[in-house]
């Protein structure tokens, strides 16, 4: 069998909290919080991973990819 490659040295993607998170059911505030958000219009980068990938695909109306 051939073993998963981890994307170790991949890239970088940077996300953008564009929307408040206040009339959002808990579950959300945590991915928000767990992606490292604290406060709105912030830009943070994180690895490219499928872990963040999930996490942005689960808020996607409150964070956005910025280029």
């Amino acid at each position: 069998m051939t073993a998963k490659k981890a994307n170790s040295g991949g890239g970088k993607i940077h996300l953008k909290w564009v929307r408040s998170a206040i009339c959002a059911p808990v579950k959300q505030k945590l991915v928000v919080k767990g992606l490292g958000f604290t406060r709105l219009n912030q830009v943070i980068e994180r690895p490219d991973t499928a872990a963040i990938r999930g996490m942005v695909a689960k808020v996607p109306h409150l964070v956005e990819i910025v280029q």
